[in-house]
């Protein structure tokens, strides 16, 4: 059953809520974190190499099944696999980008709420001024006097929900398409006013040599540099399906994944260049442990960075405002996966599809609230030795390491192998134009590059890496 009004978007209209889809912490923090474990440059140079090679043939698929079909990832397969081998069993992947997405929104609306809290802690802090003894005492603050308040977590949990469903309720275009309008502007704007005031920081200079200094690549560079692109791009759980089920036909899938892919990149490159201006301004005996894979040194360490520059009181705040519009992009996408399915499925309308599931998400992430020291228990737990302590890090462990990576390796095969040659090139040269040869290279990366670079990073989850 398929909601017979279920909205369209513009061309600018997709381009900018898939890449808010894409955009968010991956993009602000994890990106420089990787870049800067791995030697600046050759890292970039690597991860833009992977997002060509591995994930825009990937978004590719993804917006065709979408738009192909007009259903969300379950519809989708279903429609897509009538007389194709397994059937209905394909269906299961597209129950797994649903899971994955109701998941990954339980949790992630957490962390996104610690950014509205550290937007008026700014705000304060600014107005009021930063104290010596302030920074010290931030991480103290932070872990246990915010972190360890289970009030606080889920308060601010439930806000960036009511925020992220406030905004889905209203639908494709009044809603989702409308928001992104708004937010991806002025995200850009924000970044773009703290590339410029990087420019003057005493560290600018360092920080450009070292993001375009090529070195050496090692196969960890590698392997990160393909996980990074996979996770930041948000492939694998479906997203780019229900987006491209509202996109036109009139509409080019290649020329918006590529402009989708290069926004995503452009965001991360920026950060970088912001992240690494105010970090190479410290002194090497002042700096501790900056760079971290986790998203809490961002509420730590960043802001004692921020107060020790010129302009910093202006630059602190409107930094965590714009991890909101960040975050709030990609909780949007991800609310929106699951409520498609309901709309599409089972008929539901929008409000009470929109209703049911984001309470149901803001309840799954209670646990994940309160194990971050709030509950001792919650905290402690450790079911997977690999996803460490901690009901927050188990969600998180299953659905980077496992539900995405094998959602996206097997939406990549049935694309590239089950799909017929002339259903995918019809579908790609809709509103575009003749692409008899790159539709060639596209069906052969799905079908060998994609598949081998997804089981060589399942591979390396198995053999205890992972990718959080």
């Amino acid at each position: 059953m398929v909601s017979a009004n279920r909205g369209t978007f513009s061309r600018l209209g997709f381009v900018l809520a898939a890449a808010g889809c894409a955009i968010g912490l991956g993009n602000i923090w994890k990106f420089p974190y990787r870049t800067y474990e791995h030697g600046g440059g050759t890292f970039v140079l690597v991860y833009l190499g992977a997002v060509i090679l591995i994930g825009a043939p990937i978004m590719a698929a993804e917006i065709l099944m979408g738009r192909r079909t007009q259903q969300s990832p379950v519809g989708a397969f279903l429609d897509l696999a009538k007389g194709i081998t397994g059937g209905k069993l394909w269906s299961l992947v597209g129950w797994l980008g649903v899971a994955a997405g109701f998941m990954i929104l339980s949790y992630y609306s957490v962390v996104a709420g610690w950014t509205v809290f550290y937007v008026g802690k700014c705000l304060s802090w600014s107005i009021g001024g930063f104290a010596p003894e302030q920074a010290a005492a931030l991480e103290t603050d932070f872990v246990q006097g915010f972190l360890q308040s289970g009030t606080m977590q889920i308060s601010f949990h439930g806000l960036f929900m009511l925020a992220t469903m406030g905004t889905v309720v209203l639908g494709v275009q009044a809603g989702i398409e409308r928001v992104n309008k708004i937010l991806m502007p002025i995200l850009f704007i924000i970044l773009t006013f703290m590339v410029i005031a990087a420019c003057f920081a005493p560290g600018f200079g360092e920080a450009m040599s070292f993001l375009f200094h090529l070195g050496p690549v090692d196969a960890s560079a590698i392997l990160d540099g393909v996980g990074q692109a996979f996770f930041s791009l948000s492939l694998g759980m479906g997203a780019m399906i229900t987006y491209g089920s509202y996109l036109s036909r009139e509409d080019s899938i290649p020329r918006a994944t590529v402009m989708v892919c290069g926004l995503d990149t452009l965001i991360a490159l920026m950060a970088s260049v912001v992240m690494f201006s105010i970090i190479f301004t410290v002194p090497v005996a002042e700096r501790g442990d900056t760079f971290s894979d986790s998203a809490i040194i961002l509420f730590t360490t960043l802001p004692r960075l921020f107060y020790g520059l010129p302009g910093g009181a202006i630059m602190s705040p409107v930094f965590y405002l714009l991890v909101v519009f960040a975050a709030l992009t990609s909780t949007i996408s991800l609310l929106e996966v699951v409520v498609a399915y309901f709309i599409d499925r089972l008929g539901w309308s929008r409000r009470k599809a929109t209703s049911i599931v984001g309470a149901g998400i803001f309840a799954l992430g209670v646990p994940s609230a309160l194990s971050l020291g709030a509950n001792e228990t919650l905290s402690t737990m450790k079911p997977i030795e690999a996803a460490g302590a901690g009901f927050f890090s188990l969600f998180d462990y299953l659905a980077t390491n496992w539900m995405l990576p094998v959602g996206g390796l097997l939406i990549a095969i049935f694309a590239g192998w089950f799909l017929k040659s002339h259903l995918t090139r019809d579908e790609l040269e809709q509103g575009h134009g003749p692409l008899a040869t790159p539709h060639r290279i596209w069906q052969w990366s799905l079908r060998v590059v994609v598949p081998a670079a997804i089981i060589w990073v399942i591979a390396a989850v198995i053999g205890g890496k992972t990718f959080t």
